[in-house]
Protein backbone atom coordinates (compact mmCIF):
# COMPACT_ATOMS: atom_id res chain seq x y z
CA UNK A 1 0.00 0.00 0.00
CA UNK A 2 1.43 3.34 -1.03
CA UNK A 3 0.15 6.33 0.85
CA UNK A 4 1.02 9.53 2.58
CA UNK A 5 3.16 9.46 5.69
CA UNK A 6 0.99 7.60 8.19
CA UNK A 7 -0.78 9.14 11.13
CA UNK A 8 -1.19 5.74 12.83
CA UNK A 9 -0.23 5.26 16.46
CA UNK A 10 2.48 2.77 15.45
CA UNK A 11 5.10 4.28 13.09
CA UNK A 12 6.16 2.24 10.08
CA UNK A 13 9.76 0.97 9.75
CA UNK A 14 10.35 3.68 7.13
CA UNK A 15 9.10 6.42 9.45
CA UNK A 16 11.23 5.15 12.34
CA UNK A 17 14.37 5.08 10.17
CA UNK A 18 13.69 8.50 8.61
CA UNK A 19 13.01 10.10 12.01
CA UNK A 20 16.50 9.00 13.10
CA UNK A 21 18.16 10.31 9.88
CA UNK A 22 19.53 13.60 11.18
CA UNK A 23 21.63 14.31 8.06
CA UNK A 24 18.70 14.13 5.65
CA UNK A 25 16.28 16.03 7.86
CA UNK A 26 18.82 18.86 8.46
CA UNK A 27 19.05 19.33 4.69
CA UNK A 28 15.29 19.84 4.57
CA UNK A 29 14.49 16.50 2.96
CA UNK A 30 10.85 15.54 3.51
CA UNK A 31 9.28 12.08 3.42
CA UNK A 32 6.21 12.70 1.26
CA UNK A 33 4.81 9.19 0.90
CA UNK A 34 5.89 5.59 1.25
CA UNK A 35 4.72 2.02 0.95
CA UNK A 36 6.19 -1.46 0.65
CA UNK A 37 9.28 -1.08 -1.52
CA UNK A 38 8.53 2.52 -2.46
CA UNK A 39 9.17 6.03 -1.18
CA UNK A 40 8.81 9.61 -2.40
CA UNK A 41 10.97 12.36 -0.89
CA UNK A 42 11.30 16.07 -1.61
CA UNK A 43 14.15 18.55 -1.19
CA UNK A 44 14.62 22.19 -2.16
CA UNK A 45 18.09 23.05 -3.44
CA UNK A 46 19.47 25.83 -1.21
CA UNK A 47 22.28 28.27 -2.09
CA UNK A 48 24.54 26.28 0.27
CA UNK A 49 24.08 23.21 -1.98
CA UNK A 50 25.37 24.93 -5.13
CA UNK A 51 28.91 24.33 -6.42
CA UNK A 52 31.35 26.63 -8.25
CA UNK A 53 29.44 26.14 -11.52
CA UNK A 54 26.26 27.51 -9.89
CA UNK A 55 24.55 24.12 -10.10
CA UNK A 56 23.56 21.73 -7.35
CA UNK A 57 26.53 19.71 -6.12
CA UNK A 58 26.18 16.09 -7.19
CA UNK A 59 26.73 14.91 -3.64
CA UNK A 60 23.44 16.50 -2.56
CA UNK A 61 21.57 14.88 -5.45
CA UNK A 62 23.12 11.53 -4.51
CA UNK A 63 22.14 12.06 -0.87
CA UNK A 64 18.51 12.77 -1.80
CA UNK A 65 18.33 9.68 -4.03
CA UNK A 66 20.13 7.56 -1.42
CA UNK A 67 17.67 8.63 1.26
CA UNK A 68 14.72 7.68 -0.95
CA UNK A 69 16.43 4.33 -1.59
CA UNK A 70 16.93 3.82 2.15
CA UNK A 71 13.29 4.57 2.89
CA UNK A 72 12.09 2.13 0.22
CA UNK A 73 14.40 -0.76 1.13
CA UNK A 74 13.74 -0.40 4.86
CA UNK A 75 9.97 -0.49 4.35
CA UNK A 76 9.85 -4.27 4.80
CA UNK A 77 11.08 -4.18 8.39
CA UNK A 78 14.54 -5.69 8.79
CA UNK A 79 17.34 -3.12 9.02
CA UNK A 80 18.69 -2.79 5.49
CA UNK A 81 21.79 -0.92 4.30
CA UNK A 82 23.34 -0.05 0.96
CA UNK A 83 25.62 -2.66 -0.56
CA UNK A 84 26.39 -0.32 -3.45
CA UNK A 85 24.89 2.43 -5.54
CA UNK A 86 25.56 4.54 -8.59
CA UNK A 87 24.00 7.60 -10.15
CA UNK A 88 23.75 9.19 -13.58
CA UNK A 89 23.35 12.96 -13.63
CA UNK A 90 21.02 13.84 -16.50
CA UNK A 91 20.39 17.58 -16.09
CA UNK A 92 21.59 20.28 -13.70
CA UNK A 93 19.57 21.53 -10.76
CA UNK A 94 19.90 25.05 -9.39
CA UNK A 95 19.24 26.93 -6.17
CA UNK A 96 15.51 27.17 -5.56
CA UNK A 97 14.67 23.99 -7.50
CA UNK A 98 12.31 21.61 -5.74
CA UNK A 99 13.46 18.06 -6.41
CA UNK A 100 11.35 14.94 -5.96
CA UNK A 101 12.95 11.51 -5.65
CA UNK A 102 10.77 8.45 -6.29
CA UNK A 103 12.25 5.08 -5.25
CA UNK A 104 10.86 1.76 -6.49
CA UNK A 105 11.85 -1.77 -5.63
CA UNK A 106 12.89 -3.77 -8.69
CA UNK A 107 13.82 -7.09 -7.06
CA UNK A 108 14.23 -8.66 -3.63
CA UNK A 109 16.00 -11.97 -3.21
CA UNK A 110 17.24 -13.45 0.03
CA UNK A 111 18.73 -10.59 2.03
CA UNK A 112 19.45 -8.49 -1.09
CA UNK A 113 17.48 -6.07 -3.22
CA UNK A 114 17.72 -3.73 -6.20
CA UNK A 115 16.02 -0.32 -6.21
CA UNK A 116 15.75 2.44 -8.80
CA UNK A 117 15.33 6.09 -7.89
CA UNK A 118 14.42 8.86 -10.32
CA UNK A 119 15.05 12.45 -9.23
CA UNK A 120 12.86 15.01 -11.00
CA UNK A 121 12.31 18.76 -11.08
CA UNK A 122 8.74 19.58 -12.19
CA UNK A 123 8.61 16.36 -14.20
CA UNK A 124 12.06 16.74 -15.81
CA UNK A 125 14.50 13.94 -14.98
CA UNK A 126 17.55 15.29 -13.15
CA UNK A 127 19.22 12.02 -12.12
CA UNK A 128 18.80 8.24 -12.22
CA UNK A 129 20.11 6.20 -9.27
CA UNK A 130 20.34 2.44 -8.78
CA UNK A 131 20.92 1.04 -5.30
CA UNK A 132 21.71 -2.45 -4.15
CA UNK A 133 20.62 -3.32 -0.63
CA UNK A 134 21.51 -5.92 1.97
CA UNK A 135 19.48 -6.72 5.10
CA UNK A 136 21.51 -6.91 8.29
CA UNK A 137 21.14 -10.18 10.19
CA UNK A 138 21.78 -9.08 13.78
CA UNK A 139 21.30 -5.44 14.66
CA UNK A 140 21.40 -5.92 18.43
CA UNK A 141 25.08 -6.82 18.80
CA UNK A 142 27.35 -4.21 17.25
CA UNK A 143 30.97 -5.25 17.21
CA UNK A 144 33.65 -2.76 18.08
CA UNK A 145 37.22 -2.94 16.76
CA UNK A 146 39.16 -5.66 18.54
CA UNK A 147 36.12 -7.54 19.83
CA UNK A 148 34.07 -10.44 18.59
CA UNK A 149 30.72 -11.80 19.73
CA UNK A 150 32.58 -14.60 21.49
CA UNK A 151 34.77 -12.19 23.49
CA UNK A 152 31.83 -10.29 24.94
Amino acid sequence: MVGKVSQAAEPTPTEVMFAADEASRRLGIELVEHGEGTAVLRMTVTPAMVNGHRIAHGGYLFLLADTAFACACNSHGPVTVAAGADIVFVAPARAGDVLVARAEERARFGRSGVYDVTVRRAGEVIAEFRGRSRSVRDTTARETPGTTKESR
